[in-house]
């Protein structure tokens, strides 16, 4: 299994056809002070295999700070299973993982890593960056 969709949104849903709707992409949080708690996430996956990937594999999600500190760490596992279109096309996977509470300790760039039965399939970074309240003008 291969991922060829990882993003962060505000919300994210897969609808009863396995249509993905996402609202609000983004890949930087601006926050006034740390540490920070961000209300919530979606981390948006779409896997990407052949008939020959049918069966269980296992998921890990990791998301380390930028001094390397691993702030989440999710394991699970991920049921393929393939229909009759996926024989033309491919078998497509969309996942979406909701996130709530995630404390930031440190400005700058953290990562989420993404590995497939221990294999490294994807990294995307992710921004928090300090805004300075002081300097803003009304």
């Amino acid at each position: 299994m291969d991922v060829d969709l990882v993003l962060i949104a505000d919300a994210a849903t897969i609808d009863g056809s396995g249509k993905l709707n996402l609202l609000g992409v983004f890949d930087q949080i601006s926050v006034a002070r740390f540490p920070a708690r961000h209300g919530r996430l979606s981390l948006v996956l779409r896997f990407l295999g052949g008939a020959n990937d049918a069966g269980t594999h296992k998921l890990t999600i990791k998301l380390a700070s930028p001094s390397g500190k691993e702030i989440v760490s999710l394991s699970g596992e991920l049921k393929v299973a393939p229909s009759p279109a996926s024989l033309q096309t491919g078998i497509r996977v969309p996942h979406v993982i909701n996130l709530d509470g995630i404390v930031f300790q440190e400005a700058g760039i953290h990562t989420f890593h993404v590995l497939v039965n221990g294999r490294h399939q994807a990294t995307l970074p992710l921004t928090i960056v300090s805004r300075n309240l002081d300097a803003v003008v009304t």
